[in-house]
C-alpha cells in the first residue's frame, strides 16, 4: 500500500526499483531508455542525411535552426528534472497520488509553455537566426525549417513531458514503445516530403521539420491517452490539471538550477557556432554533422545516465541512499566501455562515417578532423553524463548549474576563442576547447559526487 492508501497496479511495466539486485535494476530501467534515446537521435541523423542530399548550404541552415532549438529544449529539460525528480522520490516512497499529480500538473506546464513557443517561434524565426550573419541562402533554409518546426512546437512539449514523467515513474518500457512508433512514421515520411517522391511535393527542409511534427503530433495525442486513460503506472485525473502553485513552485525550485545551466549551455554553443561561423560554410556544416554524430554516439551514456537518474530519485525516496550511489559508479562503468569502443572506431573510420552525409571530400575531411579530435574526450565523458543525471536526480540541481557554467564560460569558449584566434589550429582550435570543457565539467562532477551532499536533498 501507498502512503496514501493506494496501491499501485502491478503490470510487466512496473517494478520496485528499490529492492533486488542494483546492476540488475539498472539494466532493467535503462535498457528501454537507450533504445529510446538511439531512436530519437537516429531520426535527427536520418534527417540529416537526407538533408545532406540538398547541399552543404541546407545543412549549414538546418544546422544553425538546431542551435535554436536546442536553446528552446534546454527550457524544457530544465523544467523536466524537477518534475523527474519529484515524481522519482514519490514514487520511490510509495506516494502514487502525489506522483500522479506532479505528471498533471507537467502537462499543464508543458502545454501552456508549448503554446508561447509556438507563437515566438514562428515570429522570432528570422530575427534570431539572423544575428549569427549567415549567408543568404543558409539564413533563407534555417528560417524555412525553424518555423515548420515551431508550428507544431505545443505537441512537442505534451510528447516530452508526458514520456519523461512515464518514465520517472519506473515505466520505461512505455515510452520506448511510443517514441519507436513515432519515429517510425517521422523515418518513413522524412524522404518523400524532403524529395518529393511519389505523390508528395518536394518540401526541402521543410519535408524534414514537417515529418517532425507529423510525428510528434501523433507522439502527443498518444501519451496523453496513456496517461489521462489509465493505461500507465501514473494516474492522473482531470483534477490534476487544474493549477496548483505550490507544486509548480517545488517543480520551479529544483528545474531553474537545470533550467539555467542548460539555457547557458546552449548559449554557449550559440557562442561557438559565432566563432565557426568565421571560417565558412563548410566548418559550419561539418560541425553540425559532427554535433549530431555526438549526439547519437551518446545515446548510451544519457540512456544510462538517465536510468540512474530514475534510479537514484526511487532510492532516497525509500531511504536507500548506498543503493542509489552503487546504481550511479555501475552506470559510469557501463558507459566508458561504450565510449571506448566509440572511440576506436571513429579514429579508425571517421572518413567513411562522415561520409554517409556528403559527397564533398573537403567536407568528409575537415569533418572527420572533428570527429578525431572529440573522440578524446569520450574518455572521460562517461562521468559526466551519468554523474550530472544521478546528482539532478537526486534534486540537487545547484552544483550541476555552477560546474556547467564554469565549464562553458571559464574554458570553453575562452580557451576557443584563443586556439581558434591566435594559435595556428585555426577552427580546429573550437574543437579542442571542447575537449578540455568535458575533461574539466568530467573531474567536477566526480568530485562532488564523490562528495555525498546530494545524498541530503529535500526535494
Amino acid at each position: 500500500m501507498s502512503a496514501t492508501g493506494v496501491a499501485p497496479r502491478e503490470s510487466k511495466t512496473t517494478r520496485d526499483w528499490t529492492k533486488g539486485s542494483v546492476f540488475g535494476n539498472l539494466l532493467l530501467l535503462s535498457w528501454p531508455m537507450v533504445i529510446m534515446e538511439g531512436l530519437w537521435s537516429v531520426s535527427q541523423v536520418v534527417d540529416m542525411i537526407w538533408v545532406g542530399r540538398l547541399g552543404a548550404v541546407s545543412m549549414a541552415g538546418v544546422g544553425m535552426a538546431n542551435i535554436v532549438v536546442m536553446l528552446v529544449m534546454s527550457v524544457d529539460m530544465g523544467l523536466l528534472v524537477g518534475v523527474r525528480a519529484m515524481i522519482a522520490r514519490h514514487m520511490g516512497a510509495g506516494d502514487l497520488r502525489a506522483a500522479s499529480h506532479v505528471a498533471g500538473q507537467a502537462v499543464l506546464l508543458a502545454a501552456s509553455w508549448g503554446v508561447i513557443v509556438t507563437l515566438l517561434g514562428v515570429l522570432l524565426a528570422r530575427p534570431v537566426l539572423g544575428l549569427f550573419h549567415l549567408e543568404g541562402d543558409v539564413l533563407r533554409e534555417g528560417v524555412a525549417y525553424t518555423q515548420v518546426l515551431f508550428a507544431g512546437w505545443a505537441s512537442m512539449e505534451l510528447l516530452i513531458f508526458g514520456l519523461y514523467s512515464l518514465q520517472a515513474s519506473g515505466d520505461t518500457l512505455t515510452p520506448m514503445i511510443v517514441e519507436a512508433a513515432i519515429r517510425s512514421v517521422h523515418l518513413a515520411l522524412c524522404p518523400f516530403l524532403v524529395m518529393g517522391w511519389w505523390l508528395f511535393p518536394q518540401l526541402g527542409v521543410r519535408g524534414a521539420a514537417l515529418s517532425n511534427v507529423i510525428a510528434q503530433v501523433l507522439g502527443a495525442v498518444t501519451v496523453v491517452w496513456i496517461l489521462f486513460g489509465g493505461r500507465g503506472r501514473l494516474r492522473p485525473v482531470v483534477r490534476d490539471l487544474v493549477f496548483a502553485p505550490r507544486i509548480v513552485w517545488r517543480i520551479l525550485k529544483i528545474g531553474v538550477p537545470a533550467l539555467v545551466m542548460n539555457l547557458q549551455s546552449s548559449a554557449g554553443s550559440i557562442a561557438l557556432v559565432g566563432l565557426i561561423v568565421s571560417f565558412g560554410t563548410l566548418a559550419v556544416a561539418s560541425h553540425s554533422v559532427a554535433s549530431r554524430l555526438e549526439m547519437f554516439l551518446l545515446v548510451p551514456g544519457m540512456g544510462l545516465g538517465a536510468g540512474a537518474g530514475v534510479l537514484v530519485g526511487h532510492n532516497l525516496g525509500a531511504g536507500r541512499p548506498a543503493r542509489a550511489s552503487r546504481g550511479a559508479w555501475l552506470a559510469v562503468g557501463i558507459v566508458e566501455a561504450f565510449m571506448l569502443a566509440w572511440c576506436l572506431a571513429i579514429l579508425l573510420f571517421a572518413e567513411a562515417v562522415f561520409g554517409v552525409f556528403s559527397r564533398d571530400p573537403e567536407l568528409v575531411r575537415l569533418g572527420a578532423d572533428f570527429l578525431r579530435i572529440a573522440a578524446v574526450s569520450y574518455l572521460v565523458v562517461a562521468l559526466s553524463a551519468v554523474l550530472q543525471n544521478c546528482i539532478a536526480g537526486a534534486g540537487d540541481t545547484l552544483p550541476n548549474m555552477i560546474i556547467s557554467i564554469a565549464g562553458v564560460w571559464v574554458v570553453q569558449l575562452p580557451l576557443a576563442f584563443a586556439l581558434s584566434r591566435f594559435t595556428s589550429l585555426g577552427v580546429y582550435g573550437v574543437r579542442w576547447a571542447m575537449v578540455a570543457a568535458v575533461v574539466a565539467t568530467a573531474t567536477a562532477y566526480t568530485a562532488y559526487f564523490w562528495t555525498g551532499r546530494w545524498k541530503s536533498k529535500a526535494v
